[in-house]
């Protein structure tokens, strides 16, 4: 692997001489890596993954050629919700280790040229924090207002049915109020009820953020995934309510008197506010000896319009953002516990809308997979033994050749796939588990209910990392927290490693051509047969086409200006016409899942069934 300068964003091929980003904007050319500490190594044998063992994996991290790593929640927690309820945000949960194993964490990656993204939460924290259990303390307590606390509705008794404040539906199921007995007041909580919202409209919250910020980034953390961060702004009216929703006859049976809530606190109106007032706090060039500091923010519901002005520099908001959109394609009725077959034009323009329309102003995210979303292998791959490792080939080079900044899952370069359990008995996420009692409970077969948790529940991104093929494969030499899937005996980092044409070497080959191509950075997007219900097609060019365009050379080479990248994202094998490409298929043949494919005729390419090939002009 090429050497890296931690200030340097990539290398070119030929030279070695650095392809800057324009404003010093590093995370341009960057690869980040997610990692899922209570699923990623366990050194103590307790059964859940600690810092010690993220420290000891940062040389295949190194190997595998990313830039950041992106941490997870590791801060103390009651882990209700798996270190998402936050009790504190200036400790480490015991369970991962100590502050000491985070600063050995930040000076490992420093060594090795990679940075430190923390996850940041706070919308909500824990009901455990000590900024609510004062807040509970009473309604005269200085710090009632750092959380949305309100009465009963009038004419109703507090606890009971049709009393909350307001009719919206949790996320985690349920109302979004729960009922605090000693105060007379109900307070709330978008997602868990031990997971109450903090009140933004406080400046003091707002202060104290900025200030736990600060802290960290002092301590060497390089920037910020910011969790649901467009939840923070809700909609008040002048008398300080929050207004209903309008029940859906989608929801869940048994929660029909709740309603949808988002309008009135999903990208609400003091949003860009304060995203504008933490940047200037916080965020801007010189929050550390000049540093620029990468930040990204999970925005469920976010519009193509805001991410525009979300991540536009001159707004100096975010860098970037995470959309749902395309992860959302193939949901049904009731969202993601029914699912739809993938109807790839579908998946192929919502990706264009978002190239093509943050293509002059603000920048993507790209992924496929993470800690919330199940396996991309399973879910719109085969992950049989036959196409498993191609179409995981397949669907990373598809994802990564967009522009933007890619995003790896643990495990997602090794292949890894569902579990898919059939017994509730063997899951243990919060937001599957409320909703199996929810459904159950509203008249809902347990086998109905089980076939729409299995090929989506978040646990099947969050069984442990398949190190190799000892017990729990190599994940803890305890009982995990999780189990392990059966499949590690076949798919493990250590059989990847050896295996020069596993996923894991097509993934290293991938980031390698964002470190070496600048037409991968910065090349324009341009999608080819949108209607084609089998092939994933598109161009990246710079300014110019063609090797006559190049407009210089580099050790009297010239510098490819164009990639095409052409997919069949299906079982089954095909043949299409690119009209107009025929030189690009006759140039250099940069990387392909099958090096024993067909050469393309002209304009005409015949692919095997998860066959993807991607060229340079």
């Amino acid at each position: 692997m090429t050497e890296q300068n931690p200030d340097t964003a990539v290398r070119t091929e030929r030279t070695g001489a650095p392809v800057r980003a324009p404003g010093g904007e590093w995370w341009r050319t960057a690869v980040v890596y997610q990692v899922y500490p209570r699923s990623f190594a366990d050194t103590d044998g307790d059964g859940v993954g600690d810092l010690r063992g993220v420290i000891g994996r940062l040389d295949y991290l190194q190997q595998l050629g990313v830039d950041v790593v992106w941490l997870s929640p590791i801060y103390t927690s009651p882990q209700d919700d798996n270190g998402y309820d936050i009790s504190d945000y200036q400790g480490i949960d015991p369970t991962f280790g100590t502050l000491e194993d985070l600063d050995e964490l930040i000076a490992g990656l420093h060594e090795r040229g990679m940075r430190l993204v923390m996850d940041l939460v706070v919308n909500h924290s824990s009901d455990e924090h000590p900024w609510f259990v004062e807040s509970r303390s009473g309604k005269d307590s200085a710090k009632r207002d750092w959380y949305w606390w309100r009465p009963p509705r009038p004419g109703t008794v507090g606890g009971e049915p049709g009393a909350e404040p307001t009719n919206w539906h949790s996320f985690f199921s349920g109302s979004t109020w729960e009922w605090d007995e000693a105060s007379g007041e109900y307070y709330l909580h978008l997602f868990s009820r031990k997971q109450p919202d903090l009140n933004w409209e406080n400046p003091e919250v707002r202060r104290a953020v900025y200030d736990m910020m600060r802290w960290w980034v002092a301590r060497g953390v390089d920037g910020f995934r910011m969790d649901v961060i467009n939840l923070i702004s809700k909609v008040v009216g002048p008398d300080g309510e929050l207004p209903d929703g309008t029940v859906s006859p989608g929801l869940p049976a048994g929660a029909s008197r709740f309603a949808d809530g988002s309008p009135f606190y999903t990208n609400g109106p003091r949003l860009e506010e304060f995203l504008r007032e933490m940047h200037e706090e916080v965020l801007g060039a010189g929050a550390r000896d000049g540093e620029v500091l990468m930040t990204v923010g999970e925005m469920p519901g976010v519009t193509l319009e805001l991410a525009r002005s979300v991540t536009d520099p001159a707004h100096r908001e975010l860098d970037m953002v995470f959309t749902f959109e395309h992860v959302g394609i193939d949901h049904g009725p009731v969202g993601k516990w029914q699912l739809n077959p993938l109807h790839l034009p579908d998946l192929k323009a919502n990706l264009a809308a978002w190239q093509e329309g943050l293509a002059d102003a603000g920048w993507n995210s790209l992924y496929w997979n993470n800690h919330d979303q199940p396996r991309i292998v399973s879910r719109w791959g085969d992950d049989s033994a036959e196409h498993r490792v191609s179409s995981a080939k397949t669907l990373g080079t598809v994802l990564h050749l967009l522009r933007g900044t890619p995003y790896v899952y643990q495990g997602e370069e090794l292949g890894m796939t569902n579990v898919g359990w059939a017994e509730i008995d063997s899951y243990r996420d919060i937001e599957t588990l409320n909703f199996y009692r929810e459904s159950v409970s509203g008249g809902a077969s347990d086998g109905e209910v089980m076939a729409g948790i299995g090929p989506v529940s978040r646990d099947n991104a969050r069984t442990p990392m398949q190190w190799d093929d000892s017990p729990h494969a190599g994940f803890t030499t305890g009982t995990p927290w999780l189990s392990v899937n059966p499949s590690y005996v076949q798919i493990n980092a250590a059989a990847a490693v050896a295996d020069p044409d596993s996923v894991l070497h097509h993934y290293r080959r991938l980031i390698e051509l964002r470190h070496t191509r600048e037409v991968v950075v910065e090349g324009r997007f341009a999608l080819l047969l949108p209607e084609h219900e089998q092939v994933f097609a598109y161009t990246r060019t710079l300014p110019g086409e063609g090797r006559a365009a190049a407009g210089g050379s580099v050790d009297g080479a010239p510098r490819p200006r164009m990639l095409l990248v052409v997919a069949n994202c299906s079982s089954e094998p095909t043949e299409v016409t690119l009209t107009g490409m025929a030189a690009a298929l006759a140039g250099e043949l940069v990387l392909t899942t099958h090096p024993d494919g067909a050469a393309a005729a002209g304009e005409a390419v015949a692919l095997a069934p998860w066959e993807s090939r991607v060229y340079a002009l």
